[in-house]
């Protein structure tokens, strides 16, 4: 129960009941109200602003776990990106080396993905940074392996038809020569023997005996037997597949004809002194796509360890020039 109040009027020189009136007490309620509205803005603002709800503490625990599988994701991708840059070495250097096989262009391999807008999606989110590049790594990551496992089907094709290319590869002597007596004319540049100018020497000259037998290198199909090149004189020209064609010049006789299948160490002709020549012997090349490469590196099949030492010092030393 409130308290009744009591004041002193001095007109009348004694004490009357204090009565407050109606606008004094309404003032004092809105003041009141306002005050305490004042006071609650300001402490919910407080406590948004440094204290979390529970449930803000919760998305909270989310974001941070979700932060954090974001970052195990990433660190996993940039282990199996270095994973396929390893296999990738290995297949280029070491398996498609092997087989005789071109390596895989780096700008196939690491070609990007075109339109701008492909990410567009993820834009506008507060982690659209995070979520952008993880799906780039990943779009780069699923074509890398893509490319790979195409690369790993050719070579297990390669692999599987490996006798086939072993047997084409040239990889004996044309002319039997396994005493060495004899050196071969060099690979390079020399003094032509007719012409007396300096010229590059595209192949071998194994000097025999005219009548000594000539052998297919490897297996292959017989692709030129003719006498149409004046420089050659009777030569042939066998395809072996897989970029390798070799040329046996200046024959006595050839004894293949053209598109006729052969085989290595099959008999395809005779030494001879037919076309420019000074002297009966065999002048062999081997091309590889298209280059011309040095004979000596591809006789590993016919020849031991020593003997092959012996040839390349044999041939690294001055010989005549028959052609």
């Amino acid at each position: 129960m409130s308290k009744i109040r009591y004041k002193f009027n001095t007109k009348t020189l004694s004490y009357e009941k204090a009565v407050t009136p109606f606008r004094t007490r309404l003032f004092r309620v809105i003041s009141f109200l306002g005050t305490a509205s004042v006071i609650g803005v300001i402490s919910v603002v407080i406590a948004f602003k440094y204290f979390d709800s529970p449930k803000e503490k919760q998305l909270r625990r989310e974001l941070e776990k979700m932060q954090l599988q974001y970052d195990l994701v990433n660190r996993k991708i940039d282990n199996l990106s270095q994973v396929m840059l390893d296999m990738a070495n290995r297949d280029d250097n070491i398996y498609r080396v092997i087989f005789e096989a071109e390596p895989i262009p780096s700008d196939i391999r690491q070609a990007g993905f075109g339109g701008v807008d492909r990410y567009s999606a993820l834009e506008g989110y507060n982690n659209s940074q995070l979520m952008v590049s993880l799906t780039q790594k990943v779009d780069r990551l699923t074509k890398e392996i893509y490319i790979q496992s195409k690369s790993f089907d050719d070579v297990v094709k390669m692999a599987n038809g490996k006798k086939e290319l072993l047997a084409s590869i040239p990889a004996i002597m044309p002319v039997s020569n396994r005493d060495l007596r004899h050196a071969p004319g060099g690979f390079g540049w020399r003094i032509h023997p007719i012409y007396k100018t300096q010229e590059f020497h595209p192949g071998m000259d194994f000097a025999a005996p005219q009548g000594t037998e000539i052998y297919a290198t490897g297996d292959g199909t017989v692709t030129v037997a003719d006498a149409k090149s004046q420089g050659y004189g009777n030569h042939v020209v066998i395809n072996h597949g897989y970029g390798y064609e070799t040329l046996y010049g200046h024959m006595l006789k050839y004894v293949v004809v053209e598109g006729q299948k052969v085989k290595r160490g099959q008999l395809i002709g005779y030494v001879g002194s037919t076309g420019l020549s000074t002297a009966p012997h065999c002048h062999y090349e081997v091309h590889k796509n298209g280059e011309l490469m040095n004979p000596i590196n591809y006789y590993y099949n016919d020849l031991t360890p020593a003997q092959y030492a012996k040839l390349i010092e044999l041939s690294s030393q001055s010989s005549p020039a028959f052609d």
